[in-house]
């Protein structure tokens, strides 16, 4: 049995990984191979390595890993459920894991609305953060989608990036009064209507139809997607996803150290952060491994005072028995 599973092997997950392995705890990570951020060309805001592909980054990480006694195995969890005091992690291929903890890095899954085009281009030139890659598509025609109440909030923010930025309202509440005057005053145009279909030339976004037949044109559109903790056969657990308390979708709860309501599993980066950018799901998931170390740490000695206790009552009962 080992001491950790960890659940997911993105940034949050093999960060906690690796920390426990140099704690000399036996870990195993199970990852799918579906990074959220695969279509993604680059990781920016990453300090000393700006731009690192994902991919690379995760393959780096999971040879660090290795370096250091772990295990990365391939596979998607199916159930898991605890059994007396371990868990047992059932995968796809019908074999199991067992581990006296859990730590949960699944990451999410960026519900987009159903408009053509859209998908095809999300993680190039349809985006949604822009401490990520607003850089990238600076001085731009971007696009604002408008899907709820916070796209007035998604268009001044992007409007750092860019001059020449379009509102397109969608499907989103009007702008207020108030919001209207802000956005004017920002030069933000604002384009009532549904967006009926993205467009796309030579492989890059081109602009946006509506169904009114209209054509804006634009190369790079910013939606706010609906976050979803990514939880697929973790139910036996108890752990479910909650609506998070931004209104941005549903994570995971945990505490400021990853603790989840279920005893002995933590959890870390977007499927309880459902905001972390790749810096900050690699620092809580060294947060949560070093608070689900401790843990272990408190059990080994518990159970360390238990056979000490035991060793003394031996030794006491070995020289009063009769005979002696």
């Amino acid at each position: 049995m080992r001491d950790v599973v960890v659940i997911g092997g993105g940034a949050a997950g093999l960060s906690g990984a690796v920390t426990l392995a140099r704690a000399r705890r036996s870990v195993l990570v199970i990852d799918a191979g579906s990074p959220r951020n695969a279509p993604a060309d680059g990781v920016h805001g990453l300090l000393g390595l700006e731009g690192v592909p994902p991919l690379d980054l995760l393959e780096r990480g999971r040879a660090e890993l290795v370096g250091y006694g772990g295990v990365v195995r391939t596979g998607r969890v199916v159930s898991a459920e605890r059994d007396d005091d371990a868990f047992v992690v059932t995968l796809d291929d019908g074999t199991s894991e067992r581990a006296r903890r859990l730590l949960v890095a699944t990451g999410l899954v960026d519900e987009l609305p159903e408009i053509p085009g859209l998908r095809e281009r999300w993680g190039h030139d349809v985006l949604h953060c822009p401490y990520c890659h607003g850089w990238e598509v600076r001085d731009q025609a971007i696009g604002v989608l408008g899907t709820s109440a916070r796209s007035v909030h998604q268009a001044l923010l992007f409007r750092q990036w860019t001059d020449d930025l379009v509102l397109f309202v969608n499907t989103s509440p009007d702008p207020t009064p108030e919001e209207a005057e802000q956005l004017a005053a920002r030069g933000i145009r604002v384009v009532t209507g549904v967006v009926d279909e993205v467009l796309s030339t030579d492989g890059r976004l081109s602009g946006v139809r509506l169904v009114s037949g209209e054509v804006v044109a634009r190369s790079a559109l910013t939606v706010m997607p609906r976050f979803v903790a990514r939880l697929d056969g973790l139910a036996g657990l108890g752990l479910v996803a909650v609506p998070h308390e931004m209104g941005v979708g549903e994570h995971a709860a945990s505490d400021l150290m990853g603790a989840s309501s279920v005893p002995g599993v933590w959890v870390a980066g977007n499927a309880t952060d459902l905001m972390a950018q790749v810096t900050g799901a690699m620092a809580a998931g060294t947060r949560a491994a070093a608070a689900l170390n401790m843990d272990l740490i408190a059990e080994d000695t518990a159970l360390a005072v238990a056979d000490l206790h035991r060793h003394r009552e031996g030794h006491v009962q070995a020289i009063h028995s009769p005979g002696r």
